[in-house]
């Protein structure tokens, strides 16, 4: 089961990734190849992470009065529509990465502003969920609701950060050498 904590550390965990992430942006822009394949392998934990993370909110948006409240204001719409643009970013730059992994032409300084865009879309969401979503948990969820939405969400995180470590050790060292979001 999923904790206040390992929610916070995933979401750390994700900060980090993104990091590295731009490390690789700052590569394309200094003119030299990244690991496209280390790229891909990031993109896709992400992609299933954010898969596995939404379907709960979204059984919490369609159960719980007050989450239903929240997504219908301002803020809750801002968050789905930052969700839905980030998306179509990452998407985008999944179908870039399969393009690039199967010798297809790309432009270099297309992808490296694609990934530009979508590591500063993605950061912003992170903020925004640490400073509008997770309040709002804590603050309009009792217990046992929180309890119920920890329940559900995903808890293969560490077991899929784990796989990248044994497959991309440089990957790793660089994720933990990454600064965390807490500090």
């Amino acid at each position: 089961m999923a904790t206040l904590n390992q929610v916070r550390h995933d979401h750390a965990n994700m900060a980090r990734l993104l990091h590295v992430l731009l490390l690789r942006h700052e590569s394309l822009e200094q003119g030299e190849r990244p690991d496209f394949h280390l790229i891909r392998e990031v993109v896709d934990y992400i992609l299933d992470y954010m898969n596995a993370f939404v379907k709960p909110l979204e059984r919490l948006y369609s159960e719980h009065q007050m989450a239903r409240k929240f997504k219908a204001g301002e803020a809750g719409q801002q968050l789905a529509e930052d969700y839905q643009a980030l998306r179509e970013r990452l998407d985008l730059l999944s179908e870039n990465i399969d393009m690039i992994l199967l010798d297809a032409v790309v432009p270099m300084d297309r992808f490296a502003d694609d990934l530009k865009a979508y590591l500063d879309a993605h950061l912003a969401y992170l903020r925004a969920e640490r400073e509008q979503l997770f309040p709002f948990f804590r603050e309009q969820l009792t217990e046992e609701e929180q309890k119920r939405l920890l329940d559900m969400l995903p808890d293969g995180a560490q077991a899929n950060l784990a796989r990248l470590k044994e497959d991309y050790p440089q990957l790793y060292e660089e994720f933990k050498a990454a600064p965390s979001p807490f500090a």
